[in-house]
């Protein structure tokens, strides 16, 4: 199976980091996030990626022909301006009957064996990866009768899920797609109307790198040894 990496975003909320660099190649303790992410899927033996990129794409194909990795990379520039989905369209016929999609820019230890064993058990035509994130604020734990606050909750998980990357889809994700739609709102909607998505619920580490704040955290947390 290859994995189709959707890279082509102009990462509008990382401020300066991005007018040179698109955010797929910042590097996380001296290497790309993209590559990164590369070698979580090859540790699982998936080695073929087909880069979908836009917002200054050139550097990061420039930045493949001048470091070679042992993975095969093909980098399809898919326009500036398209949704998710339109660029996946523009690349089906490279990734096969089925394939994973990631985004450029979650890091995960997603086990993407048990999420292909998911994916085949539960037959339908997408599977996403479903992650608790760290509410941003501390939380109160309050009385109602008397008001009185019984616990203080530094950053929690949420209880709810959220989308967390890390798909595998089969081919025919393409019929529910049409002009316009983005992938995680008309055409997972329609999937979800057909019974055709699923969640592989994970409970370990995920990252999404989103502004100048998850880029530091995420450079801390390999320098702690945690990444």
């Amino acid at each position: 199976m290859k994995c189709g990496i959707l890279c082509g975003g102009q990462g509008m909320r990382m401020e300066d980091l991005t007018k040179d660099i698109p955010k797929p190649l910042l590097q996380i303790g001296g290497k790309p996030t993209l590559c990164r992410l590369m070698d979580h899927y090859a540790k699982y033996g998936i080695e073929e990626f087909i880069l979908c990129v836009g917002y200054l794409g050139d550097k990061i194909e420039d930045y493949f022909k001048q470091n070679p990795v042992k993975y095969n990379v093909k980098v399809v520039d898919t326009g500036n301006n398209c949704t998710k989905a339109e660029r996946l369209l523009k690349v089906r016929d490279l990734l096969g009957e089925q394939f994973y999609v990631a985004y450029g820019d979650d890091l995960s230890d997603v086990d993407l064996n048990k999420l292909k064993q998911f994916y085949i058990k539960m037959g339908k035509t997408a599977v996403l990866t479903a992650i608790r994130p760290q509410n941003p604020f501390g939380v109160l734990d309050i009385d109602n009768e008397t008001g009185l606050i019984k616990n203080f909750k530094e950053k929690p998980l949420m209880n709810e899920w959220i989308n967390g990357g890390y798909f595998i889809f089969n081919k025919n994700i393409f019929d529910y797609f049409d002009k316009g739609d983005e992938l995680e709102k008309e055409i997972f909607e329609k999937l979800v109307k057909k019974g055709e998505i699923a969640a592989y619920q994970h409970t370990g580490f995920w990252k999404s790198m989103n502004t100048t704040k998850d880029y530091a955290e995420l450079n801390l947390m390999y320098e702690q040894g945690k990444l």
